[in-house]
């Protein structure tokens, strides 16, 4: 499937209708309030989430103002007990959803920099706190025929071929096997080696390698969860997308690309028709890349 000259979702090809919910993560600006937006305008109920409700909210009713159907609630996808209270508001005042997009995350590092003094709150973060949220929101997601989505922001940063240890490889070269419990160890592992001090020349990411390390566990635990959700016949599809280089705050306004152009692409990774949906795929941009190979 060419992705790349897949026609932009419209009303006419739709499988959507107002009644369809995505939930946007940390979308009170960047390429999740882009998201937010796009998703909006193509008519569908969007719960824009972020950790700050003063913020969230100003962002959703700029939103609003422009004829969107757009919620707010607070979450902060790295506590429990906010993801907790947020899937119980979702189940009861929503109902439940179609789409979940995890956008939230963090990195404290400058472009040229590569410190890991905040590597546990980047990981519990853009690692942790997805697999939290994903997992809290599963049984909310009403199987539709069109078939319930995720799509992760992530990074080619978490690529295998970003990775130099061959057991690291290897372990997570065999998706057949890998386990969650597996990803969840490699993680610890790294912050443990962040804590005393042991790191670097394990064969981690060398780029951004906190970031790196959360994206790459957030990808692996992606196609193990697809391949658990597949086995028992689930109807929802888990995918990541990498925007690229894209101008945020992140990057301190550096990049390639607008949060708009980049949220132009996810949303059409996450409108897919039903027939053309994969599950378990990595997307650079608009390529499907094969995670495993790289």
């Amino acid at each position: 499937m060419d992705y790349s000259s897949s026609k932009e979702p419209s009303s006419a090809r739709a499988w959507w209708t107002r009644e369809t919910v995505a939930v946007v993560t940390g979308a009170n600006r960047g390429i999740g309030l882009a998201l937010a937006a796009r998703l909006g305008e193509h008519g569908i109920t969007v719960v824009l989430t972020a950790r700050d409700a003063e913020r969230g909210e100003a962002a959703a009713a700029a939103l609003r103002a422009r004829g969107l159907h757009v919620v707010f609630h607070r979450l902060d996808v790295a506590d429990p007990a906010s993801v907790q209270a947020f899937a119980a508001w979702l189940r009861d005042a929503i109902g439940g959803l179609d789409i979940l997009v995890n956008n939230a995350a963090v990195s404290f590092n400058e472009i040229d920099t590569n410190s890991v003094e905040h590597a546990e709150t980047v990981l519990r973060t853009n690692f942790y706190g997805a697999k939290m949220l994903t997992e809290a929101l599963l049984p909310l997601f009403r199987r539709s025929p069109a078939t319930s989505r995720i799509l992760n922001i992530s990074s080619q940063l978490g690529l295998l071929n970003k990775v130099s240890d061959p057991e690291l490889k290897r372990l997570l070269q065999d998706e057949e096997r890998l386990t969650e419990a597996e990803v969840e160890g490699m993680a610890s592992r790294f912050l443990a080696q962040v804590k005393d001090g042991t790191w670097r020349g394990q064969g981690w990411p060398k780029v951004w390698t906190d970031y790196s390390v959360s994206k790459l566990a957030l990808n692996a635990y992606a196609r193990v969860l697809a391949r658990r959700l597949q086995a028992r016949g689930d109807r929802v599809s888990v995918n990541c997308f990498c925007p690229g280089f894209t101008r945020t705050d992140m990057t301190r306004g550096w990049g390639k690309r607008t949060a708009e152009e980049a949220a132009e692409i996810g949303a059409r990774l996450a409108l897919l028709p039903p027939g053309e949906l994969p599950t378990g795929t990595f997307f650079k941009w608009c390529t499907p890349q094969l995670y495993s190979k790289l």
